[in-house]
């Protein structure tokens, strides 16, 4: 068992692009120097997802998940952080190099890893028994031949099949090493009353269920033999790997059409999307036979506004699925029908027509869902009022579930039309439902709140008692300081930490070098070290002080060999801009001098591009990597405090040059040492205070020497204070004033 070397490691994450790893998942439109989509970890309609590439950077500000590529990948995945990487080496195709793990670190590898192992080992094993084992090729391949599927297809979505012997998946696996409580754990097995493995898909053939990155986390299998007690379809069972309700058949590979053709055809079963993408209409996804769920629905969005449901002829079939139209227009979906002609599913439509006949009258027969639904509703109803009523108040449900008032408003007319019902009539039947779902969400969320509140409720034991503090703002992975020290210091700790991670890398001032006036710069993370080892400080609270201790790590050991690296991509970059300035130049110049001046303003460009690229790098260095650290901890603190709190108004900017931070180290750096200095300050003087009280009430002035250098030391202490006071006061606040 081996773990990814150190290198490899910096490798992608210097490669990966923020812009290009959301893509895979989310819609992204450009706005400004940016992009935006919606946030695929909550359910919105109004996009608050945003992500910078030149930060290499996502956020979402509405509900706060963001972070660097690698964290990105372990969130949407819900991976651990070597699987995360994989993932992006994977899709840059970046060689893994691995070394040994200790023993120690094998112990550390997680289920989720031995369940994904497992799922690939078993998907190349159907793999390789539907093409080269004669049942297989007897079988499983004249099956797929038999419905007209072709070998590209089976290839495209990795078919297979399983030997009809009820263990042989089992033996092969145990065979291989994998252990009997994994075989359970994937659902790819079972076990019998005897204690014997049995293979949950003997017999059966295989369709593979691809997570949207294309990691294989579920199979399905359909069996071939005509017998009645063998249930036709199978799927995995939930594991910790699986949750059916937030997958999709077909989506990992047609999310690139989905987003090039703005559009998501919906179908019923693995077969309709195969034979629809063998006819050329790629966009299409299955609900794999079960109810449409919100987390499915959800999962359509992050690539497209635009939805379309294909359906059977069947009348029971439908209206058992109209409960998913609900669900798409809650999401604020817009969302259209398409019935097939009798006799017909997606499948046999696709088979029997080609390309342009299947797109033709997929555009020609599409129609919205309140004719749909009210056509539907209304077969067998009659001129019956009491049926005819709770037609429309179906549809006035459905309705009210659209978040967007102009398009209620729309379709209140639209079913006015259809039903004969008054517009004054239904759209106050369509406020009263609409409030009523408001109201119960309102009341869904207050409830969640509330359990939220009472699970986080702060320790009382980290409050300082005499002196108010800003409660500290930890994440959750961060534990809340165990003494009142540590709560104190909390702020002016995680300031400066903010500082360091933002901009640890890059030139604060000169340190003199020798007696001779000889300099150097000095970056923001010496300059720190060297100001806390003066004073002998060290960070109270743990994990702020693990992750300083990891800057000053990388800031020691990786970056001058990276920054040179860099330098030489930017001087490159340098040489090929001044040659092509050079032949515009040629190209253009009508004299001598305009020559000259043209030259000269060139070089200047070049320049001043050459350093914004070198101090951009330094800039953003050590928050690339802390973002992408392995320890999760570190890496969600560092995600938070890199975060831009605030957002200068556009008023405010438009006509005035605003100072950046980056352009103001010299002083926020000194000041947010100088914070933290005059905390340690009052943290000693009432520690003093305590013990003078202390040896007073024990010793009644028999220990007058102990306490007359403890007065001595406090003067010093409130000496000390005031001068840091001085200076504090003629800058900006300080974290607690």
């Amino acid at each position: 068992m081996a773990r990814i070397d150190q290198a490899t490691v910096n490798k992608i994450i210097e490669t990966a692009d923020i812009v290009e790893v959301v893509s895979d998942y989310v819609n992204l439109k450009r706005r400004g120097s940016g992009f935006i989509g919606l946030c695929p970890f909550h359910s919105e309609r109004t996009p608050s997802f945003s992500v910078s590439k030149t930060r290499n950077y996502c956020k979402c500000f509405s509900c706060g998940e963001g972070g660097s590529p690698v964290s990105f990948i372990m969130k949407i995945e819900q991976a651990t952080y070597p699987e995360a990487l994989k993932i992006l080496a994977k899709k840059y195709g970046i060689e893994i190099q691995e070394h040994e793990l200790t023993e120690e670190e094998k112990e550390a590898v997680t289920e989720r890893e031995s369940l994904f192992a497992l799922n690939d080992y078993a998907l190349s094993y159907f793999q390789k028994t539907l093409t080269q084992s004669q049942d297989g090729r007897d079988i499983g391949l004249a099956y797929f031949r038999e419905r007209g599927i072709n070998d590209a297809m089976i290839e495209r979505f990795r078919l297979g099949y399983a030997h009809e012997q009820r263990d042989a998946f089992a033996r092969a696996a145990l065979a291989k090493g994998y252990t009997k409580k994994r075989l359970i754990d994937t659902g790819l097995c079972y076990q019998k009353e005897n204690g014997d493995l049995q293979d949950r898909y003997a017999g059966r053939v295989i369709y593979p269920i691809f997570t949207v990155s294309g990691k294989v986390v579920g199979f399905g299998g359909r069996v071939l033999r005509s017998d009645k007690k063998l249930a036709k379809y199978v799927n995995s069972p939930e594991s910790a790997i699986y949750r059916k309700s937030y997958e999709l058949y077909g989506l990992y590979q047609a999310k690139q059409t989905i987003v090039k053709k703005d559009k998501c055809l919906l179908v019923e079963g693995y077969m309709d999307v195969i034979s629809m993408a063998q006819r050329g209409v790629t966009n299409v996804v299955a609900s794999s036979g079960t109810s449409l769920t919100e987390g499915q629905i959800r999962l359509i969005h992050r690539f497209t506004e635009n939805v379309t449901l294909i359906y059977d002829s069947d009348p029971a079939g439908i209206k058992a699925s109209l409960r998913g139209i609900d669900l798409l227009l809650a999401e604020g979906l817009n969302m259209k029908v398409v019935l097939l002609p009798d006799g017909e599913d997606p499948d046999s439509f696709a088979q029997q027509h080609t390309t342009t006949e299947v797109e033709e009258y997929i555009q020609a027969h599409e129609v919205d869902f309140i004719t749909f639904k009210t056509r539907i509703l209304l077969e067998g109803v009659g001129s019956d009022p009491i049926q005819r009523s709770k037609v429309a108040m179906e549809i006035v449900n459905s309705i009210a579930v659209i978040p967007n008032e102009i398009t209620r408003t729309i379709y209140i007319g639209e079913c006015s039309r259809l039903l004969q019902i008054s517009e004054e009539i239904l759209t106050r039947q369509v406020a009263v439902a609409y409030t009523k779902r408001r109201e119960k969400e309102a009341d869904r969320q207050q409830h969640s709140r509330a359990e939220q509140s009472l699970q986080q409720q702060p320790d009382p034991s980290t409050e300082f008692a005499t002196s108010p503090a800003p409660t500290p703002d930890t994440p959750p992975e961060v534990k809340r300081p165990v003494s009142e020290k540590a709560a104190f210091l909390y702020p002016y700790e995680e300031e400066l930490l903010r500082l360091a991670l933002r901009y640890g890398c890059m030139k604060i001032c000169d340190a003199v070098m020798d007696n001779n006036g000889g300099v150097r710069p000095m970056s923001v993370v010496e300059y720190i070290k060297l100001e806390l080892d003066n004073d002998e400080i060290r960070l109270e609270n743990p994990v702020l002080a693990q992750t300083l201790d990891e800057i000053q790590r990388i800031e020691t050991t990786t970056w001058s060999a990276d920054q040179r690296q860099r330098r030489g991509e930017a001087l490159k970059h340098r040489d090929e801009a001044r040659a092509a300035g050079i032949e515009e130049i040629r190209r253009t110049a009508v004299d001598v001098k305009s020559i000259d001046a043209m030259e000269k303003t060139l070089e200047e460009k070049i320049e001043a591009d050459y350093q914004a690229e070198m101090a951009d790098y330094a800039m953003q260095y050590v928050s690339r990597l802390m973002t992408s650290a392995p320890n999760d901890a570190i890496r969600e603190l560092s995600i938070k405090l890199v975060n831009d709190k605030h957002q200068l108004s556009k008023i405010h900017t438009k006509y005035a040059k605003v100072e950046t931070e980056a352009e103001r180290l010299a002083e926020l750096v000194p000041l947010a040492i100088f914070n933290l200095k005059e905390a340690h300050v009052e943290c000693q003087i009432k520690a003093l205070n305590q013990s003078i009280r202390a040896t007073y009430a024990a010793s009644q002035l028999s220990d007058m020497e102990s306490i007359k250098r403890m007065m001595k030391r406090l003067d010093e202490l409130n000496e000390l204070k005031k001068e840091l006071a001085k200076y504090l006061g003629e800058r900006i606040l300080s974290p607690r004033k």
